[in-house]
């Protein structure tokens, strides 16, 4: 794991994230890079995947219309999809396999929840409402 661990933390140097906090113990990773809307993303190197996740917005009232529209969302999405928690944070999330894990790919996953954030950002803001 500190093998993929490392190479991880790099690509995450080379995109200019800023590294926030980090366990190699545990794999994790917590980002931000707040002009592309991303702040306290998780990373963790769980092999043999790695699982992004960036919270969104707490869900506080569960209408079928906002669910439905984050559903239809997810279709558009290039990389990763919106995905609900146990504790109603709607969450971007994608997964990728690390042993073969290039810059590229990870910078695809990124940039895919910047595109994502700056074209449906004031939607999500209303849904957080």
């Amino acid at each position: 794991m500190e093998k993929n661990y490392q190479k991880v933390k790099n690509y995450l140097l080379d995109l200019e994230y800023s590294i926030d906090a980090e366990s190699e113990s545990n794999g994790t990773f917590i980002i931000s890079k707040e002009d592309e809307g991303i702040k306290n993303m998780v990373i963790a190197c769980a092999d043999p995947i790695l699982i992004m996740e960036q919270p969104l917005f707490v869900l506080k009232h569960e209408t079928a219309n906002v669910l439905k529209e984050l559903l239809k969302k997810n279709r558009e999405i290039v990389h990763g999809a919106f995905a609900l928690d146990e504790n109603n944070r709607v969450l971007f999330r994608d997964t990728l396999q690390i042993e073969n894990l290039d810059l590229n790919e990870l910078e695809g996953s990124l940039n895919s929840l910047s595109i994502l954030l700056s074209e449906y950002g004031q939607k999500l803001v209303e849904f957080a409402k």
